[in-house]
This record gives C-alpha cells, structure tokens and sequence, in this order.
C-alpha cells in the first residue's frame, strides 16, 4: 500500500526486498543489523501487529519506521495507544524531510486507532536528532522516568550501559496536531 507519493518521496508498506538493502545499507553505517529482524517486522505487519513503513527517496529505501497497533511494554503497556518503533532515515538521506514525512504517515496511521500515540527515545547522543524531532512534533516525556531494558528505572539506581535499551518515553496527543 502506498500512504504518500510525490516526485521524490514514496512512503509504502515495507517489502520483502527492502529487508536485505537496509541491512546492507546500516552495515555500510556501521551498526550490525541482521536480515531476520525487518523480515520479522514484514511478517509481523501480515499478522495485523503492526504497519511496517519504508521511505523510498528517488527509487532506494531511505528510512523506515513500525506502528504497533497496542504497545505492550513500558509504561503504555495496556493503555491500547499505538507506538512508534525503530523510526530511523539512512544517514545519507537525512536533512531532506524525510524523517517528517515518515512520521506524518505513522501519526495519521495511529490516528485511526487511538488519539494518542507513544514511543520510546534513546538517551545517548545518537539519537539527539530524534529527541528534538519528537519534541518539535509535540511529543512530551509522559512521567515515568528513564526505562531500561523495559523496566522503570529507580532512582540512583545505577545503569551500567548506556545502549538502545536506556529509553525515555513520550506521548503525543494526537487530537491536538
């Protein structure tokens, strides 16, 4: 299914094929990615769970991001919001809009289910882009602190890792964008 077209972007429902480019591509980047993990997120969206979204800036898959129907961990666990996960653009696709336009799609997809939306946000710098993304969207820490490895984390508490799993989640209600 195609969400949003015009001559550059196409936003569609992620594809068997997209799996193994943004693999090689993340590699290329540095990360580690493994091939089973978007074929997951593909079998997943073909069991209703999700919607699984790819960016094609010009022809190539650019950036991606997951909208799980009901969030079902963290402290949205059982609310039946919608929640974002793993956005992400291709570093040499970002700074082209493509990030927002991602997420306009993912926010009117969980708009058909709930009026609100949540996601979790990395706290290292590699996602400072991101963090002041979502608060330019409107998005706001929902309370509960730092999460870690999806448990609420005390205070001075001590988290040895700083990693994808140290999180700070955020809503955003959706009536008001």
């Amino acid at each position: 299914m195609i969400y949003h077209k015009d001559e550059e972007l196409v936003i569609r429902n992620m594809e068997e094929a997209d799996a193994q480019i943004f693999t090689d591509e993340y590699t290329a980047q540095g990360w580690h990615p493994d091939v089973d993990y978007y074929l997951m997120r593909i079998r997943e969206q073909a069991e209703g769970k999700c919607v699984a979204l790819t960016a094609e800036y010009r022809g190539c898959p650019a950036g991606s991001v997951y909208v799980y129907l009901a969030a079902d961990g963290g402290p949205f666990k059982g609310t039946g919001w919608p929640i974002i996960v793993d956005f992400g653009v291709l570093k040499k696709y970002q700074r082209k809009g493509i990030g927002n336009r991602l997420m306009d799609v993912a926010e009117r997809i969980a708009g058909q289910y709930a009026d609100t939306i949540c996601l979790g946000v990395g706290l290292c710098r590699e996602y400072g882009s991101a963090q002041r993304m979502y608060a330019k969207r409107g998005y706001i820490p929902d309370g509960s602190g730092v999460w870690y490895q999806d448990k609420q984390c005390v205070q001075y508490e001590t988290v040895c890792t700083v990693d994808d799993d140290l999180v700070l989640y955020m809503a955003k209600d959706l009536r008001k964008a």
